[in-house]
């Protein structure tokens, strides 16, 4: 084997930067579209897993190497899998990592510099925000192999509208970055070239929030989506005068009777 070729093997699947409360995971397979494989899944987890606990990280950014965003589940991988029972427990990490983005007390984006299908349009609909290059392409393709994308279907299904999931889910076929932010897939469209000033740009206005409000607004966010109407509210009440009673709370409304910023 090469020089070159050792060097390559010898990447990490993932790369992990922080720099100024910014911590940027980029998935680093760009021969294979950045395809989740079983260490990249693992990386990844390991990789939320601690900055959940870090407090230096204001905000988490997920992006990809080369080309891509990430093109799914690797299926040269699956099926190199001796049983049925280790493709369930491949499937069933992978959703234990997607878990961890919601659960992360930290705004997640994900900055999507290209083809997003199948898991890796489910990590774009699981993480909080998103931010997409004009060229960005999405889909579910799994049913064009025999697989309808169950997995990708749950955080889909939760952000976009359902006609618009299940044409995706059973059709396979691809949408553009400008359909991504008209059903709500992505927040915001951008040139390719003007991605990471506008990842910075978001990250940076989250960054001005209270971190506090932000951790438990996201938490009060995702927890009353699975309640009914009352016991959301009754939820939500107690969060938002828990909100008020905070030192960011405090702090925020003098800042307004004072007609001032605040000082978080």
């Amino acid at each position: 084997m090469s020089a070159v070729a050792n060097a390559a093997a010898a990447d990490p699947v993932l790369l992990q930067r922080s720099v100024g409360g910014v911590t940027t995971l980029t998935l680093n397979r760009p021969r294979q579209y950045n395809a989740l494989s079983s260490e990249l899944i693992g990386a990844l987890e390991s990789a939320l897993d601690h900055v959940a606990s870090d407090p230096a990280t204001r905000v988490v950014v997920i992006t990809g190497s080369g080309s891509a965003f990430s093109a799914g589940h690797d299926l040269k991988e699956m099926r190199s899998l001796p049983s049925q029972a280790e493709v369930r427990a491949l499937f069933a990490k992978c959703s234990r990592m997607m878990q961890r983005i919601p659960a992360l007390p930290q705004p997640v984006i994900a900055a999507v510099n290209g083809v997003a299908t199948a898991a890796g349009c489910q990590l774009v609909a699981q993480c909080d925000l998103a931010i997409a290059v004009e060229s960005a392409r999405f889909a579910t393709s799994g049913i064009r192999y025999g697989l309808f994308c169950s997995t990708p279907a749950v955080p889909l299904s939760r952000v976009v509208p359902a006609k618009v999931a299940l044409e995706m889910l059973m059709t396979g076929d691809f949408i553009d970055a400008a359909a991504a932010r008209q059903w709500g897939l992505v927040n915001r469209v951008c040139a390719p070239e003007a991605l990471d000033e506008a990842v910075t740009a978001l990250a940076q206005t989250l960054m001005e929030r209270p971190a506090g409000a932000l951790a438990r607004g996201k938490a009060l966010f995702f927890r009353q989506r699975e309640q009914g109407l009352s016991a959301a509210y009754d939820d939500a009440s107690c969060a938002i005068a828990d909100d008020f009673a905070s030192p960011w709370g405090q702090e925020g409304v003098q800042a307004f009777i004072d007609k001032r910023s605040p000082r978080w």
